[in-house]
């Protein structure tokens, strides 16, 4: 099962995540890594004064060549996995991810991992509260993947 990890660059569990995912057998897509040698998308590559942008300069670096790759490469990544672990805390562009897969009818799990509750976490698959339980799940719906 190849598997999309939707966090965010401030979560210090998202990495063991990912390595919990690996060693249990899955493929899987880490932003923070996305291929040898990258190390994912990072908006002070188009601007070190990115937190300061209005909201025009923020649309207009969407544009921004950068930005267009990093996009591309997570946005393929989402449609090339059959999962998403969403592990908490994290922002809105993981929660968007989370309702790509919802929307495309793919496997949304989610850690529950501390952070608030959530009512619309009622359209993912599973809310877990610890990394067996991630795994457990995936691997009982593996085959169903496969399909």
């Amino acid at each position: 099962m190849k598997i999309y990890v939707a966090s965010s660059w401030r979560n210090t569990i998202q990495p063991s995540v990912v390595d919990e995912l690996l060693k249990a057998g899955f493929e899987v897509y880490d932003f923070r890594n996305p291929a040898p040698g990258e190390t994912g998308f990072h908006w002070h590559e188009i601007d070190e004064d990115w937190r300061n942008w209005t909201a025009d300069q923020f649309a207009s670096a969407l544009d921004h060549p950068i930005a267009v790759a990093g996009f591309r490469s997570d946005f393929d990544a989402m449609k090339w996995a059959d999962a998403c672990v969403l592990v908490n805390p994290c922002g809105r562009s993981a929660h968007l991810e989370a309702g790509y897969f919802v929307g495309a009818g793919k496997l949304l799990v989610i850690l529950a991992n501390g952070g608030e509750p959530e009512l619309m976490y009622s359209m993912s698959d599973v809310v877990a509260t610890s990394m067996e339980e991630v795994v457990l799940f995936l691997k009982r719906n593996e085959e169903g993947a496969a399909a």
